[in-house]
């Protein structure tokens, strides 16, 4: 923990650095290049970014506070994403059954390849990573919006007042829930998506539920369950940090909070699209 907040302390210093040179920069007449004020805008964001999440864990308040938080934000994560999961689970599965179905028409391939081809591309990818894209537009700009308006209506303000680390209050608990939630919601993606694609096959015809199951579990490896849940944690953590940042240094009024909200989602999409190429890179 020392070492941590160490590291923190040097951030700090850092950060005040860049935000120096960054508003001189800002200030200064001189033509800049676009990719320089690129360069120069991200290292302050990215910057602000580390240290808000370092402050998370500096006066923190009784533990009970931040369970009870955690436990609401987690059941409106998960119960209020349910519909959404169930329904995309059970087509993504459907749609995929029928078309691997379709690309594997041949004699020479067994139907029961069509389960392996669904389950392993269900886990790896498709319940992992486009649900939790979805559910950045959902979740995501929840997250931001709420913060956001807590920070242009001045609720933030008087958190901090109080002496109430309002970044650990707000946030914590959200971050703390999306650890939780969206592997739960990434599991119940994955069995639905499994359901679908057997009941989609054997409607249609084109795999027994009989073979699409001996595909299944002929197949089957535990190290791709290991990458979806891997997935799902670092998703998870991306899109309520990501939102709750883009809230949290809202600035202005309504109009603000809903270009911060758009925000959350466009760079929470971007940063899952680099992590899961990295996942991808180093698991797989």
């Amino acid at each position: 923990m020392a070492a941590f907040f160490f590291i923190m302390h040097n951030l700090a210093k850092g950060y005040s650095c860049i935000t120096e040179h960054y508003s001189l920069f800002c200030a200064s007449n001189k033509p800049k290049s676009i990719w320089t004020e690129i360069m120069v805008s991200f290292l302050f964001h990215l910057g602000r970014f580390f240290l808000l999440l370092g402050s998370m864990f500096r006066t923190l308040e009784r533990p009970i506070i931040y369970y009870r938080l955690m436990m609401s934000e987690m059941v409106s994560m998960i119960m209020g994403s349910m519909v959404i999961v169930v329904i995309i689970s059970v087509f993504i599965g459907a749609v995929s059954t029928l078309q691997t179905a379709y690309q594997l028409v041949t004699s020479l391939v067994p139907n029961s390849i069509i389960g392996s081809v669904v389950s392993a591309t269900t886990l790896l990818e498709l319940s992992p990573t486009v649900l939790t894209f979805i559910l950045a537009g959902r979740i995501g700009s929840k997250i931001a919006s709420e913060i956001g308006t807590m920070r242009v209506t001045e609720q933030i303000d008087a958190l901090e007042v109080m002496g109430v680390n309002a970044s650990a209050y707000l946030i914590l608990p959200k971050v703390l829930a999306g650890l939780v939630a969206f592997p739960v919601l990434v599991t119940i993606s994955a069995f639905l998506a499994h359901l679908g694609g057997m009941v989609a096959g054997d409607v249609s015809g084109a795999v027994t539920s009989l073979e699409f199951t001996i595909g299944v579990q002929t197949y089957y490896d535990p190290y791709q369950v290991l990458v979806m849940y891997v997935k799902a944690f670092t998703f998870g953590f991306i899109i309520t940090t990501v939102s709750a940042y883009q809230g949290f240094y809202t600035r202005g009024g309504a109009l603000e909070v809903g270009a911060s909200s758009t925000k959350a989602v466009v760079y929470s999409c971007l940063s899952m699209v680099l992590a899961d190429y990295l996942i991808a890179e180093i698991m797989l």
